[in-house]
């Protein structure tokens, strides 16, 4: 077996493993999807702290420091997703720009904790919290699918050559138009909004963009990946980057839209 069929296949088990984590987390609702999306808010404040060139002792207080807002995101046994856990989200930025010399490390605590926030205010304060946190994750994950689909079978021009030179104008089109069909599933088997489903293009070109500015915070950090923590697929920011810019942009539209 060739390296390269075996790094396939790894990546195949690994990102099998994930959205099935996802799902069932999803499912759970509650203190599960908290903790899992408290851990993966944990692990990326990490590799942010990487990205920014923090030192390890910078990386540490980070992830400390985010330990207090999500501890009182949980729901049930504290506030949950609350104006309570937002301020202390902003606190976050406050207490790291004056700890460390690195602005850019404090405005990871916004980064990363605004969609663990949008998440969970999706998940735990709406009614079909259910469907409407399905349909802001598993857009991006149509929108990744069919970009990288289009994009290998058509090609042509190149997206953001200097930023990634892999991706091109036909991937980011059929990430639009994979991203906004699904959305158009969930409204004629599901009942999602109508006006959600209108929404979806403008979500998946924040998906793609969040692909984008990852990548090139790692080009200017000169690394191929967030970490090495997962096997085939880099970093949790590797796997998430267009969901830190949907996700409290979804939640917004389904305050205002969705009523």
């Amino acid at each position: 077996m060739s390296s390269k069929t075996s790094d396939l296949g790894t990546r195949a088990i690994v990102g099998v493993a994930l959205v099935g984590l996802a799902a069932v987390a999803l499912w759970a609702g509650g203190l599960g999807f908290w903790l899992i999306l408290s851990v993966a808010g944990i692990l990326m404040m990490g590799e942010w702290a990487g990205l920014t060139g923090a030192t390890p002792r910078q990386r540490r207080l980070a992830q400390y420091t985010m330990c207090v807002p999500f501890a009182v995101m949980a729901p049930d046994v504290a506030a949950g997703p609350s104006f309570l856990a937002l301020g202390l989200l902003v606190g976050a930025v406050l207490f790291l720009g004056a700890a460390t010399p690195r602005p850019r490390l404090a405005f990871g605590a916004l980064y990363v904790g605004l969609p663990v926030f949008a998440l969970l205010m999706l998940r735990e304060r709406q009614d079909n919290g259910l469907l409407l946190t399905f349909w802001a994750m598993a857009l991006v994950w149509a929108c990744d699918t069919g970009a990288y689909f289009a994009g290998r079978t058509i090609g042509g021009p190149k997206l953001a050559p200097r930023i990634s030179p892999n991706k091109t104008w036909a991937g980011f089109i059929g990430g639009l138009i994979a991203g906004t069909a699904f959305a158009f599933i969930l409204v004629r088997l599901f009942d999602l909004p109508l006006t959600l489903a209108l929404a979806t293009p403008l979500l998946g070109a924040l998906s793609q963009a969040g692909d984008l500015y990852e990548s090139h915070l790692k080009r200017r950090a000169g690394v191929k990946d967030s970490s090495n923590l997962l096997p085939g697929h880099g970093g949790v920011l590797d796997r998430l980057d267009g969901l830190v810019f949907v996700a409290p942009v979804a939640a917004l539209l389904v305050f205002a839209l969705a009523r």
